[in-house]
């Protein structure tokens, strides 16, 4: 076979493309068993089970707990520790957790070299940034849904009840209470994907995951402090970090969505920001 034949069009279009289920089942493997995702959610865990010891605690005591509202009305309210656990989880663990799968995704594979491999295979590269975003996302929403589930689980358990009492004072049923929860996990999801979708393109820049970790956690912390000074407010709603607190509106009832919309619609943005520069750096990337 001659040069000319191996580079010839009409060959090149002929080269099978891997299936792009086997690819994201593939990473999803690599991913899921890596001992440092399996560490995390066991030091995730630790949040809502150390709240359920918490609030165990206090109850005994019959002293009211001081702090947040969220925290405030965990007292003998069961269904409130999931979104609790989320609450705490968010502002350094969560995002420290995806930041470092994030980075880990394609800086990680370039550091040890195997980057090079899946860039010259037949695979296309925005079709490998799909399934780089698809293995960071799994990790987001299993890592919530630790948060969510061991929430529950330990709510009921420490309290021996499924009530749910809102903020405003009205006691929700079970469901309603699951449903809550459901709709904090989501939204918790899509904040912590931001964040992910951000690392991902910081990854695509650099062959070294602990930079990607730094520069992601030392943004955040910057965009926390400048969400905190009110001199700057017109600069807040662009900030990723602005309405984080928000998750403490599902407590309510009814229900307050607008920060929780508003805040979503950022996240999306940012999440589409990332994700394109992402996919613009891999078509040139080469190692």
């Amino acid at each position: 076979m001659t040069t000319a034949s191996i580079a010839s069009p009409q060959l090149l279009e002929r080269t099978p493309r891997a299936p792009l289920g086997r690819l994201l089942g593939a990473e999803l493997r690599w991913v899921l068993r890596r001992p440092r995702t399996l560490a995390a959610f066991g030091v995730l865990a630790l949040v809502p089970l150390g709240l359920g010891l918490l609030m165990s605690m206090m109850d005994f005591g019959a002293a009211p707990l001081q702090g947040p509202p969220v925290l405030a009305s965990l007292l003998g309210n069961g269904m409130v520790l999931p979104l609790a656990a989320m609450g705490m989880a968010m502002p350094l663990l969560m995002p420290m957790i995806v930041s470092m799968t994030a980075a880990d995704a394609i800086a990680g594979e370039s550091s040890h070299g195997t980057l090079r491999g899946l860039l010259i295979a037949p695979i296309g590269r925005t079709r490998l940034v799909v399934v780089k975003a698809v293995g960071v996302a799994a990790v987001t929403a299993l890592a919530v849904a630790v948060l969510a589930l061991l929430g529950i689980t330990a709510g009921v358990a420490f309290t021996g009840t499924t009530e749910f009492t809102s903020l405003s004072g009205t006691s929700l049923t079970f469901m309603e209470g699951i449903g809550r929860v459901g709709v904090a996990a989501a939204w918790v999801w899509l904040q912590m994907f931001a964040v992910a979708a951000v690392a991902l393109a910081l990854s695509s820049l650099t062959d070294h995951p602990l930079v990607v970790l730094a520069v992601m956690m030392g943004t955040l912390i910057v965009f926390a402090v400048l969400g905190g000074i009110g001199d700057l407010s017109w600069l807040h709603p662009v900030l990723l970090t602005t309405g984080w607190m928000s998750v403490i509106d599902v407590i309510r009832d009814p229900m307050e969505s607008t920060a929780l919309v508003e805040s979503s619609v950022r996240a999306l943005c940012y999440i589409v920001i990332g994700l394109s520069a992402t996919i613009a750096r891999m078509a040139t990337k080469d190692s």
